[in-house]
């Protein structure tokens, strides 16, 4: 790649409104799939805004994490996540082959049943505090008063952390993830020590949760660190609730803006997997991408990507590529080929908790709307505001009314 960035757009690009991520993707996906940008910490990387191209790098072993030389890497941003290399270059894909082993049965469907009862529970608990706050026209903030304690809660129960700790790993995980300054090197230090207290906990009071795998899985595997064990509690704690607390909101929202889905979403219980996923491949909180680099020379269609590489996977522009979702700013949930959407990955490293984060969104948005079926915005779309400083986005706030 050469060194002349001058000309290159550089991420985070403008967004004119949340259900809007503008006509940048398409332009740059017109001139080609795979495209040279910026990163926002302006060092040059491939951006993928094409489908078919992301869901082959996606699949493609050759895209890591680390990075040979990491002292030299180009940088992604200054969050604590994503903002640049991670972990050993030679032990990657062990460490990687390891993960899957042990937490792919972690999220087995007989757990995430055995959550979702708790989940229903909780989703009426929190709406009847929310409708006792709102009632007589007043105005509430769905964002705090669903979205962000469910997934919270359900992350809790799942990994086994007190949910008494939320405020303080929610603080963590939001200053981590803040792509500016100083503070997200702070405190991702200190979401590690704090994962790797949790851990501790376990060794000597294990109990039926993620948590406690992963230590029996490194008591069993002396080449399991203590290092890569508090990187992963950390990365499931963080990635557990961040993109669900958002995808909640932005799914309401879409919701609203989408009368007849939202009827069918209450009336009609077998359309209810399909307008979920229609809200996965529409709902793009971030306005970034997912960061990886080459571990060694990757040909795609006339790309060549050199060893070291950064590689910038913008799932929310692939989401929206007319050749594999024919008028793709629609909402649409009797699509095909909806659930192919790349919110989750693809292949080797499609998400873990795909079925967890779909569960949540289910029971959320339909209790949400069978309780409050005169649900509005109160305020107007456009006044909506995401958090671009932060790698993950997400709404501000979501102000409504009934």
């Amino acid at each position: 790649m050469t060194t002349d960035t001058t000309k290159l757009p550089r991420l985070p690009f403008d967004r004119p409104a949340v259900l809007d991520v503008g006509p940048v993707w398409t332009d740059l996906r017109a001139r080609h799939p795979i495209t040279r940008a910026l990163t926002p910490a302006g060092d040059p990387a491939w951006l993928v805004t094409g489908y078919a191209e992301a869901r082959a790098l996606f699949n493609d072993p050759r895209l890591g994490r680390s990075h040979r030389e990491p002292e030299t890497a180009p940088r992604i941003s200054n969050s604590g996540f994503n903002g640049g290399p991670v972990g050993e270059f030679d032990a990657e894909p062990a460490f990687n082959a390891r993960l899957r082993r042990v937490l792919v049965p972690s999220f087995s469907a007989r757990r995430m049943r055995r959550l979702e009862d708790g989940m229903q529970q909780l989703t009426d608990s929190l709406l009847d505090d929310m409708i006792a706050a709102g009632g007589a026209g007043q105005v509430v903030d769905l964002h705090e008063s669903l979205s962000l304690p469910l997934p919270i809660f359900v992350i809790c129960q799942l990994l086994g952390v007190p949910y008494s700790d939320r405020d303080h790993f929610k603080d963590l995980s939001e200053r981590s993830a803040t792509m500016t300054g100083d503070d997200p090197f702070t405190a991702i230090v200190e979401l590690l020590a704090y994962a790797g207290e949790l851990a501790d906990i376990k060794r000597h009071d294990p109990g039926p949760d993620v948590i406690t795998d992963l230590v029996h899985a490194q008591r069993d595997d002396p080449a399991f660190t203590d290092a890569e064990l508090t990187q992963v509690v950390a990365g499931v704690l963080f990635a557990g609730h961040e993109t669900t607390v958002n995808r909640i909101s932005i799914g309401a929202l879409l919701l609203l803006e989408n009368p007849e889905a939202r009827r069918r979403l209450v009336d009609d219980p077998a359309s209810r997997p399909r307008i979920v996923e229609e809200i996965l491949r529409l709902a793009a909180p971030e306005n970034f991408g997912l960061a990886r680099y080459a571990r060694e020379d990757i040909t795609i269609g006339d790309v060549e990507i050199a060893a070291g590489d950064a590689v910038i996977i913008a799932t929310l522009a692939g989401n929206r590529d007319e050749a594999a979702f024919p008028d793709p700013e629609t909402f649409a949930p009797d699509r095909p080929n909806g659930a192919t959407h790349l919110s989750f990955g693809h292949g080797a490293h499609y998400c873990i908790g795909a079925s967890l984060a779909r569960t949540e969104l289910k029971v959320a948005l339909t209790t949400l709307f069978t309780r409050l079926p005169e649900l509005r915005l109160a305020v107007d779309a456009g006044r909506l505001r995401l958090h671009t400083e932060r790698l993950t986005g997400g709404l501000h706030d979501l102000p409504v009314t009934w």
